[in-house]
Formats: C-alpha cells, sequence, structure tokens
C-alpha cells in the first residue's frame, strides 16, 4: 500500500517540485496540500494522512506551532524542510522536540552530492518514516536543564524536564516508561568490564535519541564521549549547544586537537570526520574534511568507530541507535574484533531501524535495547548510578 503524503509549503513551487519528486515512486501517493500551518491541522484531521513533508517558515501558522498542534490531536510522522541557516536549525532542533521525526534541507542540492541521489533520498524517508506509527498517547519533549543538586535518575529527569508519560520514545506501541525501563533493568548485573570511552553513532530520529540518553548521564561520568550524528554542518553547532544547555555533562561541537576529558561528550561537526589519534591516555581528536567520494556519510560513523578500535583496542562502549543504511556496521565489526562491547536500539523504539539492525543482523550486538533502558544500563555498565 503506497504512503500517504500530505505536503505543506507556502510556496507553490516548492509545493509542486515536492509532489512531483514524491510521486515518481509508486509507492507514495500525495494526497494533499497545504499553504500553512493553520490548513496543515486542519487537513491532517480530514485527510489522515500516512506523513506529512512541513515547512519551518509559514504564514498564519508557523510549522513549528502546527506540528504541536497536529502531536496533540492527531498524531502524525513528519518531515520537516529547513533551511541551512542558525536560525533554520534552531527551528527545527524545536519541531524535532515537538514530534517531527526527520529534517532535510530545503534546497535539494544540499541534500545528495547530485539530484539524482536527493531523490532518492527525500524518497526514502517519506516511505520509512510514513510506515511509523505513533500512539494517540504521545507526548512532545518539553526540556529544562537539571539544577546542578538535583539527582539524576530516570524519575527526576521525568519530573524535571516535564518529560509526560510515556516517554519521549513515540514509535513505540506500548507506554513504557523511563522509570519503569529503570525496573526492568534494575535485575540486570554490570558485565564487569573496564572502558575507557563510550561511543554512539545515530541518523534519522537520533536528536531526540541522544537528547533522551544524554540528559540523564551524571556531570562526574568518568570517561569520554564521542557522538557521530549524520546531520548538515549548519545544525550542528546548534545541536551541540542545546545538548550542553540540557546536560549535566560537558557537550561541545567537536575541534581538531580536542584532548579528551571525561564527563564530556564530542559532536562530530557536520560535513566532516572526527577520528581519535594519540596513544597511551593523550588521545586528541582529529576533525577535517573529507572529500573522498567512497563514503558517503560526512560524519560517517564507521569511520569514528574505525578510528576508536585502533586507539583503544577494547576498552570501548560503542552504541548504535536509530538511522536509515548500515552506517556503523563495518566500525562496529572492527571495534568487536578488539573486544569492544556494540548495543544496538531495538526496533520499536526506534524511527527507522536500519543501522540498528545492520548491527544486529551482522551478529555483532550484545543487547538490543529499547530506548527508554539505554541511559540506564550505560550508568549500570560504567557504574556510575
Amino acid at each position: 500500500m503506497a504512503v500517504k503524503v500530505l505536503v505543506v509549503d507556502d510556496s507553490s513551487f516548492f509545493r509542486r517540485r515536492v509532489s512531483e519528486i514524491l510521486e515518481q515512486d509508486s509507492d507514495i501517493e500525495v494526497i494533499g496540500f497545504a499553504v500553512n500551518g493553520r490548513e496543515a491541522v486542519d487537513k491532517t484531521a480530514q485527510l489522515r494522512p500516512d506523513m506529512i513533508t512541513m515547512d519551518v517558515e509559514m504564514p498564519v501558522l508557523d510549522g513549528i506551532s502546527a506540528v504541536k498542534e497536529i502531536m496533540a490531536s492527531n498524531p502524525t510522522p513528519i518531515l520537516m524542510f529547513s533551511s541551512l541557516t542558525r536560525n533554520g536549525a534552531t527551528a527545527t532542533l524545536d519541531a524535532l522536540d515537538a514530534g517531527a521525526m526527520d529534517f532535510l534541507p530545503k534546497k535539494f542540492e544540499d541534500i545528495a552530492r547530485n539530484n539524482e541521489d536527493a531523490i532518492k533520498l527525500l524518497q526514502t524517508k517519506v516511505k520509512e518514516i510514513g510506515r511509523r506509527r505513533i500512539p494517540r498517547s504521545f507526548k512532545p519533549l518539553t526540556p529544562t536543564k537539571l539544577t546542578s543538586n538535583t539527582p539524576v535518575t530516570p524519575s527526576s529527569l521525568a519530573k524535571n524536564t516535564n518529560i509526560k508519560q510515556p516517554d519521549r520514545s513515540f514509535q513505540r506501541e506500548e507506554s513504557t516508561t523511563v522509570a519503569h525501563s529503570r525496573a526492568n533493568t534494575s535485575s540486570i548485573r554490570a558485565s564487569g568490564k573496564q572502558y575507557k570511552l563510550v561511543v554512539i553513532g545515530t541518523s534519522t530520529g537520533g536528536p531526540v535519541a541522544l537528547q533522551t540518553i544524554l540528559t540523564q548521564l551524571p556531570a562526574n561520568f568518568a570517561h569520554p564521549i564521542l557522538l557521530i550524528q549524520h546531520m548538515p554542518a549548519a545544525f550542528t553547532p546548534a545541536f551541540a549547544a542545546r545538548l550542553n544547555g540540557l546536560c549535566q555533562i560537558k557537550v561541545k561541537e567537536a575541534q581538531q586537537g580536542d584532548r579528551l576529558q571525561p564527563g564530556t561528550a564530542y559532536l562530530a561537526p557536520g560535513g566532516q570526520q572526527m577520528m581519535v589519534e594519540g596513544r597511551g591516555s593523550a588521545k586528541t581528536l582529529r576533525v577535517f574534511e573529507d572529500h573522498s567520494e567512497r563514503i558517503s556519510y560526512k560524519p560517517s560513523v564507521d569511520v569514528t568507530f574505525a578510528s576508536v578500535a585502533k586507539a583503544y583496542q577494547g576498552d570501548v562502549l560503542a552504541i548504535v541507535l536509530t538511522g536509515m543504511g548500515a552506517d556503523g556496521r563495518d566500525g562496529a565489526r572492527m571495534l568487536k574484533q578488539t573486544g569492544a562491547t556494540i548495543w544496538a536500539q531495538d526496533e520499536k523504539s526506534c524511527v527507522v531501524y536500519g543501522m540498528p539492525q545492520a548491527v544486529t543482523n551482522a551478529g555483532l550486538a550484545s543487547e538490543s535495547l529499547p530506548l527508554a533502558e539505554v541511559a540506564t544500563r550505560i550508568k549500570r555498565e560504567i557504574g556510575c548510578g
């Protein structure tokens, strides 16, 4: 059955262009258009599309406000189109917090290396996202930074960030809460393995997944954390700043020569690669532009994982979260060969079960975890909670 799409944009040219691209795929059907956020809310209730493409800046009612109203009344998977500006990045992150599943740059030439790749990417995202189902009980993420004297536990996180139950893993059909997940993991003991680094790779659905995990980690987290999120260069500074404002740990966009410090998460810059260099305890980051045609993702989870395998050997906890494709599988295989621990997000809590599935199907993941359990399990495994 074709994925039924509502296209929302105040530009008639963009509405027509998106519609033409989508309907080149026989598995996609555009069933309606809206020229502003208010009309989008009304037509969602009327047409009940499988998914919505949504502009951020529109008259009458903007995209973020429209997302909030739609997710409150008729929860529907939403793909945002955004300008690659600082304001556009901030607005898009706000839309993701409100419930949108993913985003793409509004200029198609910014999506991929050529027009054919851009068209395929848009079609694939629409089909993947449009096949998800959001429960009527969906509640948006409304984060507030925890105070320094707030005990960092799943229950205190839910209270202090106003995360209403059920938890932010809105893709899940069951209403599992963070507190309930903690109870489920309370009987699971740590492996006893010693670690020196945590590294997390993700793509579609990653911003919300990373925020869900990182906001639960304590300020005294014992190790550095590397984050690889498929994201444009214009977005990663805003995303790192947002996480830093919400988390107990420090979060920064990685820079060339950064020395890895405990309790700090380093986000790979969009459009570049991030690798670990150095011997002994003096590990630093190499951040560089990659002009290779062989590597599609910049940043690439595989590239970072491979460098981590060489620099840290088996003293690593690597986690692959929601995302399209298989980036991270080859790097996870290299890590596994050194004795590292590999976890993957489970299918039910993923926006897109691509990257975690690739790692799991390859037999590399020792555990497949719901998003709501990941932070608790990290703290138990590392020994900080």
